[in-house]
């Protein structure tokens, strides 16, 4: 028999930035709250991840996601004012804009401009010239530019030590244990099983990302639909600082300067399974990709390379919702490049389900149960 010890109003699995943002929304309406993970906080994707909050990159076309990304970026800085209210730790924060840049004379950033504008955004396209005034370090060879106001970034270190500390500040309680295999029902309660041990609450959000897929749902006729996609990011620091006033974006990669004069390099996009590893072959291709970009970059000296296992669904979109075959458990994953962008709002969302009894309209795009009974 497992030992089962305590009881909360809810049990989050997985103490990425999405379960962990779960975690103080849930606190700060009120409830009781445990986080269970095998890693520590931010162990998994969120390690691996840029930051960037810039949904107009992400999602450029008309659609849900780029409702849900927008919606997200909009609320995003009044969750860093809930989480200052409890915690005094600083969270480097941005939104000095994006700059999206090509080599294509042929582009049609003019267009997307319009586009954008029609959407009530501040936008600019550039020429070769502007381009370069805007950011002398870009490639002689770029022919046109696209600058987003709005869009920026966070450094995911900080938020995510901002946002254990505000959660824990509040109650929250974060356990590392076995990864949990199974949830169940146990009378009017959920029951969560990992390894020889067991926790039960009133309700059970699933944020394990990736490997949610291999937990089993009491009831439900097939896996949770989320599989990992491998993504590198490298850090590196230019001779002269600083390298970019802004994120910047091509084809072949994405650039997020930092205030002490770094620079992230992203991202890989790889189908490999569970394997975690750094690779050469994924180091070698953001290099050449980030010093096509910025060809002083070639000379920078070479901070640190991350790896994580991001969430991706089918058709690009999260699930967020309930499941529709245990009541009381509620998934929150396959955000994919989006988890940082959209951690504050699937927290509004996951709390208004679970304590006010509220489907936002939001949640019929992401619902877990377009893809069957899970």
């Amino acid at each position: 028999m497992s030992a089962v010890t305590c009881t909360e109003d809810v049990l989050v699995v997985g103490s990425g930035i999405i379960g962990c943002s779960v975690a103080f929304e849930l606190a700060r309406r009120g409830a009781t709250v445990r986080v269970v993970d095998d890693r520590e906080p931010a162990g998994g994707a969120t390690h691996a991840s840029a930051g960037m909050l810039a949904p107009f990159l992400e999602a450029p076309h008309e659609g849900p996601l780029l409702d849900l990304t927008t919606r997200g970026l909009d609320c995003f800085e009044s969750h860093l004012t809930r989480l200052a209210a409890q915690t005094d730790r600083s969270v480097e924060y941005g939104r000095s804009g994006s700059l999206s840049v090509a080599t294509d004379p042929a582009g049609d950033f003019e267009r997307l401009a319009e586009a954008l504008r029609a959407r009530g955004l501040r936008v600019e396209a550039l020429d070769a010239t502007a381009v370069r005034r805007e950011e002398p370090s870009i490639a002689p060879d770029v022919t046109q530019g696209l600058v987003i106001a709005g869009h920026g970034y966070v450094a995911v270190h900080d938020l995510m030590d901002a946002t254990v500390s505000a959660a824990q500040h509040l109650g929250v309680l974060f356990e590392r244990l076995d990864r949990v295999r199974r949830i169940g029902a146990e009378g009017r309660l959920l029951r969560a099983d990992l390894g020889s041990q067991s926790r039960l609450a009133g309700h059970v959000v699933v944020a394990s990302g990736a490997w949610a897929s291999a937990m089993q749902i009491d009831g439900a006729l097939v896996p949770l639909p989320v599989h990992p996609v491998r993504g590198q990011l490298l850090q590196v620091r230019g001779a002269a600082a600083p390298v970019l006033r802004r994120v910047t974006w091509s084809d072949d990669c994405y650039l997020v300067p930092w205030l002490d004069g770094t620079v992230l390099v992203g991202a890989t996009v790889e189908d490999a399974g569970f394997d975690e590893r750094v690779t050469v072959a994924g180091v070698s291709a953001l290099l050449r990709a980030a010093s096509k970009v910025i060809p002083s970059l070639a000379d920078a000296s070479f901070v640190s390379a991350r790896v994580g296992l991001r969430p991706g669904s089918v058709d690009g979109l999260p699930l967020i919702g309930p499941s529709s075959m245990l009541p009381g458990v509620v998934y929150a994953t396959g955000h994919f490049r989006n988890g940082i962008l959209l951690a504050p709002l699937t927290a509004q969302l996951v709390a208004d389900l679970i304590l006010d009894g509220r489907m936002d309209p939001l949640l019929s795009a992401t619902a877990p149960a377009r893809f069957g009974r899970v």
